[in-house]
């Protein structure tokens, strides 16, 4: 689209502007016109294609997401089993690489910050 308006503005000016990739077309004239014209055809039609399908891919994706979706790291483990073993002085390091989580998940459950 852009394209068809620089050409517009240079055939106001006078200038000719050839298109190599088409074979040497001329854009002001009528051939090249026509040309113009499909391609921004084209172009639209794409623009209206690729706008609307993100949206509904990234929608069956969520979907699918959460239908597969495995319980929060905070919910394979109680609160209890955090506490019980701090008490029993383990470390946060420890009881992560214990239950195979980050240390940020232990210290969430520890301090009782409910899961997103």
């Amino acid at each position: 689209m852009d394209v068809g308006s620089t050409v517009t503005k240079l055939a106001e000016l006078g200038v000719r502007v050839h298109c190599l990739a088409l074979g040497g077309v001329d854009l002001v004239s009528s051939t090249g016109k026509l040309t113009m014209n499909v391609l921004n055809a084209v172009a639209e039609f794409e623009l209206t294609c690729w706008s609307s399908t993100p949206r509904l891919v990234s929608a069956e994706q969520r979907v699918r997401a959460r239908r597969s979706a495995g319980p929060r790291a905070s919910q394979r483990i109680s609160a209890g089993a955090v506490t019980l073993r701090l008490k029993q002085e383990a470390t946060v390091s420890a009881l992560a690489r214990a239950f195979k989580m980050s240390r940020r998940t232990i210290i969430r459950v520890r301090d009782g910050v409910p899961s997103c």
